[in-house]
C-alpha cells in the first residue's frame, strides 16, 4: 500500500499582486485585492490616520513660526510699551513676505505663492489627481510661515491639499486608477478638514461638495466617511476632542424669526458675490504692479500690517475674536469694522502672493456680519429676536455657504460646531437660500474664478475641459519650411512633392509672415505650365490669414481650425503677429487630446 502523500499547498507569490497578475487564493485576502472596494476602504484607513497627523503637524509649524517670528519680534520691537513701538507691528507680516523668498527660489513661485486651492482642483479634476509629494511640505511650510507671521488667511485650503497629496501619494504607490485616485484625494481632503475643525461630517461635505464636484456615488461614499473620521480622531487623541470654537447655545425665539432668516441668507449671498469680487480685484491689482513678483507678498505684508496697527484681529485666522464675537464680546462698531477690514487683510495678503485659505476668513466674516445683523434686528424687534450671537453664528455658516457655494458644508460644520439640533432650521434656510442667490447673482464660487478665467469649467463635460488645460506651445510644431516670398510656383510644388507638409508659411525678405500657401490654393494652378516662373508665392499667398499663440489652448486652436476647415494653422509671437514661431497641426492636436484622455481614463 503506497504511502498517502499530503496535499499540496500552493505557493502564493504577493508580489504578484502588486503586478495585477494574480488574486490570493484565500477569500479573505481577495477582498483586498487592488480594485476591489475593501482595498479602498483600507486605504482609508491609512489616510484619515495620516491626514490627522498632517494636521496637527501642520498647526505645530504654524505655532513655531508664530512663536519665534510673531512673539519675538513683538518683544524686539518693545510693541506693549505702546506709543511709536506699537507702528513696528506693521512691519511682521512684511517679515512674512520675505521669508517666503527664500522657498520661492528653493521650489517655485507657482508652488509657494498665492491662494492655490483653484489649482488644486484642476488637478484633481483634469489631470488624474496625481499631486507630487513636495506639494505636500512646500504648502504646509508656505502656509506656516504666512499663518505665524500674522498674514490674513487660514489654515484648511493647505492642510485639504496635505490631506489630499497623502491620499495621491499613497494612490501613486499602490498604482491605482485615475478614479480611484480621485477617491483617495477626496478622502485626505476630508481627513484633513475633519482634523481642522473636530468636525467628520463637515470634512466629509467639503470633499464631495468641493472637491468631487457633488458626485455622491456611494462607492465614493464609504472611504471618504471612513477617512473623515480617522482623521477627527488622530486629532482628538493628538489634541483633545475640544472642537475649533466653543459656541453659545442656541434658541429659536419665535416663529416670526424666520422671515429675518430668510432676508439674512439673501444678505449673506449679496455681501459674499461682494467678497469674491473684492478677493479677485485685489488679485489682479497686485499682479499690474510693477515690482518684482518675489517682493509682493511682502509689500501686501506691509499693507496688512498697517491695518493690524490699529485692527490686529485682522491677524492669522482669527479664531479667537470670532470666539470673543460669538459670546457677545464685542460691540456692534467693531464688529463691524472687523467685517470690512478683515475682507480687505485677507484679499491682500492672498492677492499679493502670501500662502494660505479662505475658509478661516469666511468663518471670521460671517460671524462679525452676523453679528451686526444680529444687533440690528434685535434693536428693531426685541420682544421676538435672539440674542445677536445666535444671529453671528448662523452666519458663520451662511457667509461660507454663499462664498463657496457649498451649503451643506456650512449647515453641518454649523451643526457640528454648535452641538445643538435646534440651529439646523435657521441655518438650512440661511445657508441654501445664501449659496442659491449667490450663485444666481454670480456663477462662479470663489474657488472657481480663477478657472473660469482661463476657460476652464469643471461642470462641463471633461473633453472641452481636457483641451482647454493644454496650452498651444506644447503641441506645436518649430521645425518649419517656410516660403520666401519671390519663390517661382515650380519651386513652391517641388517643395511640396518633398515635404509632409500640405501648408506652408510664406516670410517676407525681412522674415515678416505674410500669410500661407495651402496645396488646396495652388491646385487650380498645376495645368498652367506657362505660369510656372511668373507667379510668386507672394502672388498666390492668403493674407487673411488665420493664426494663433503659443498661450492659446486646444480648445481655441480647434474652433480656428473650423472656421475655414484647415489642417495648420501658424503659431506667431502674442506682442507680433508678424513673427513666425511654429505651425500647429489638427492631427496633432487630436493625439494631444486623446492621450490626455487615456491619462484621465479609468482602469
Amino acid at each position: 500500500m503506497k504511502e498517502k502523500k499530503p496535499p499540496i499547498i500552493p505557493k502564493f507569490d504577493f508580489r504578484r499582486i502588486k503586478k495585477g497578475v494574480a488574486s490570493p487564493p484565500s477569500s479573505f485576502l481577495g477582498v483586498f485585492k487592488r480594485g476591489e472596494y475593501g482595498f479602498i476602504l483600507l486605504v482609508a484607513i491609512a489616510i484619515g490616520i495620516l491626514g490627522g497627523l498632517g494636521n496637527f503637524l501642520f498647526r505645530e509649524t504654524i505655532l513655531f513660526f508664530h512663536h519665534f517670528v510673531f512673539n519675538s519680534l513683538y518683544q524686539f520691537f518693545r510693541v506693549s510699551e505702546g506709543g511709536w513701538h506699537r507702528g513696528l507691528i506693521g512691519v511682521i507680516p512684511m517679515v512674512g513676505g520675505l521669508l517666503l523668498i527664500h522657498l520661492a527660489l528653493i521650489f517655485s513661485r507657482e508652488e509657494v505663492y498665492g491662494y492655490s486651492f483653484p489649482e488644486f482642483l484642476k488637478v484633481v479634476a483634469l489631470k488624474g489627481a496625481t499631486f507630487k509629494l513636495r506639494n505636500l511640505f512646500v504648502k504646509g511650510l508656505a502656509a506656516s510661515v504666512t499663518l505665524g507671521t500674522g498674514g490674513s488667511a487660514g489654515q484648511e485650503g493647505p492642510i485639504a491639499s496635505i490631506g489630499g497629496t497623502i491620499g495621491s501619494w499613497i494612490g501613486q504607490i499602490l498604482k491605482v486608477s485615475t478614479r480611484q485616485m480621485k477617491v483617495l484625494v477626496a478622502s485626505g481632503v476630508a481627513a484633513g478638514i475633519a482634523a481642522t475643525f473636530n468636525a467628520p461630517i463637515a470634512g466629509v461635505f467639503f470633499a464631495f461638495e468641493i472637491v468631487m464636484l457633488g458626485n455622491y456615488e456611494l462607492t465614493n461614499f464609504a472611504p471618504v466617511v471612513i477617512a473623515s473620521a480617522l482623521g477627527t480622531v488622530t486629532t482628538r487623541v493628538l489634541l483633545g476632542t475640544q472642537p475649533a470654537f466653543t459656541l453659545p447655545p442656541y434658541h429659536l425665539t419665535s416663529i416670526w424669526e424666520i422671515p429675518l432668516y430668510i432676508i439674512f441668507g439673501f444678505i449673506s449671498a449679496f455681501l459674499g458675490v461682494y467678497f469674491v469680487r473684492l478677493f479677485y480685484f485685489t488679485k489682479d491689482i497686485f499682479e499690474k504692479i510693477s515690482l518684482p513678483p518675489l517682493l509682493k507678498p511682502a509689500l501686501g505684508g506691509l499693507f496688512v500690517g498697517g491695518i493690524g496697527i490699529w485692527f490686529p484681529q485682522v491677524f492669522g485666522n482669527g479664531y479667537e475674536f470670532a470666539q470673543r464675537a460669538l459670546f457677545g464680546q464685542m460691540g456692534w462698531t467693531l464688529l463691524l469694522e472687523l467685517f470690512v477690514f478683515k475682507m480687505i487683510a485677507t484679499s491682500i495678503t492672498l492677492g499679493s502672493g502670501g500662502a494660505g485659505g479662505v475658509f478661516a476668513p469666511l468663518i471670521y466674516i460671517g460671524v462679525m456680519m452676523g453679528g451686526v445683523y444680529g444687533v440690528v434686528v434685535h434693536a428693531l424687534f426685541p420682544s421676538f429676536t435672539a440674542s445677536p450671537q445666535v444671529y453671528a453664528l448662523v452666519g458663520m455658516g451662511s457667509f461660507l455657504a454663499a462664498v463657496t457655494h457649498a451649503p451643506l458644508t456650512g449647515l453641518f460644520l454649523l451643526f457640528e460646531l454648535s452641538g445643538d439640533y435646534q440651529v439646523i432650521i435657521p441655518g438650512m434656510i440661511a445657508c441654501i437660500i445664501g449659496s442659491v442667490a449667490a450663485h444666481v447673482l454670480q456663477p462662479d464660487s470663489i474657488d472657481t474664478v480663477e478657472l473660469t478665467r482661463q476657460g476652464i469649467n469643471l461642470h462641463q463635460g471633461r473633453d472641452v475641459n481636457v483641451l482647454r488645460t493644454i496650452p498651444v506651445r506644447e503641441v506645436m510644431i518649430k521645425e518649419m519650411e517656410p516660403i520666401p516670398e519671390d519663390f517661382p510656383l515650380y519651386q513652391i510644388l517641388t517643395r511640396a512633392k518633398e515635404s509632409v507638409q500640405s501648408y506652408f508659411p510664406v516670410i517676407s525678405r525681412g522674415g515678416e509672415l505674410l500669410g500661407v500657401i495651402s496645396l488646396r490654393d495652388i491646385r487650380p494652378l498645376l495645368m498652367e505650365e506657362e505660369l510656372m516662373n511668373l507667379i510668386i508665392a507672394k502672388d498666390i499667398v492668403d493674407e487673411d490669414y488665420i493664426y494663433l499663440t503659443p498661450e492659446d489652448t486646444l480648445d481655441t486652436a480647434m474652433k480656428k481650425f473650423a472656421l475655414k476647415d484647415l489642417g495648420q494653422l501658424p503659431v506667431v509671437d502674442s506682442k507680433n503677429p508678424k513673427k513666425l514661431l511654429g505651425m500647429l497641426k489638427r492631427t496633432d492636436v487630436i493625439n494631444a487630446y486623446n492621450n490626455a484622455i487615456l491619462k484621465l481614463t479609468v482602469k
